[in-house]
């Protein structure tokens, strides 16, 4: 089986799992009708292999959003939790390759993008965080930006106290509790 294809029979297993996510969090994903989207996911198997690998890494991916224009579903990490399968990873490959002593396996940065999917930004995190109560013990890195990452920082997320907190730490710095949010378009 090619990397970025499923099988029929994990096709079919995917799509039954986000079906029974995408129905027990209507609030999610108010006026989207599964139909369309079970119809539009089966039409892009290269899509489908990223979900996969959303769930396999417990992401838990649901639908999010309707892009109007485009017609794509939007599709974010929505596991209670940062996935577990993506934890105590630093943030880039640059931070990978600075740590002299103690180096992560990997990063967020390579994992998404081996994964076919980019990292929440900021402003998408707070819009997850209006969908419900996530990371409330862990925090997620955040793609971060240019100017943050040129001085040497990442940013990531976490809701505590009844509010989203936003940090940053050094991008070579990993945590146990700490992994990482991703989103597709589809």
């Amino acid at each position: 089986m090619s990397k970025t294809k499923l099988s029929a029979e994990q096709t079919k297993e995917l799509l039954k799992t986000l079906k029974t996510r995408f129905e027990k969090n209507m609030n999610r994903h108010k006026g989207i009708e599964w139909v369309k989207a079970e119809a539009r996911l089966q039409a892009n198997a290269g899509k489908l292999w990223s979900l996969n690998a959303m769930e396999e890494t417990g992401g838990e991916p649901d639908i999010v959003a309707l892009d109007k224009k485009t017609g794509e579903y939007i599709f974010y990490d929505c596991s209670a939790e940062s996935p577990k399968g993506r934890r105590s990873v630093c943030y880039d490959h640059e931070a990978l390759e600075k740590r002299k002593e103690h180096k992560p396996a990997d990063s967020a940065v390579n994992m998404a993008a081996d994964m076919g999917i980019e990292l929440l930004t900021e402003e998408q995190y707070h819009d997850l965080q209006k969908l419900g109560s996530f990371d409330a013990k862990t925090s997620s890195w955040l793609n971060t930006p240019a100017a943050i990452r040129k001085l040497g920082g990442a940013i990531s997320g976490e809701f505590r106290f009844g509010r989203v907190f936003i940090y940053a730490n050094g991008a070579e710095s990993y945590f146990g509790a700490r992994g990482f949010r991703g989103w597709l378009r589809v």
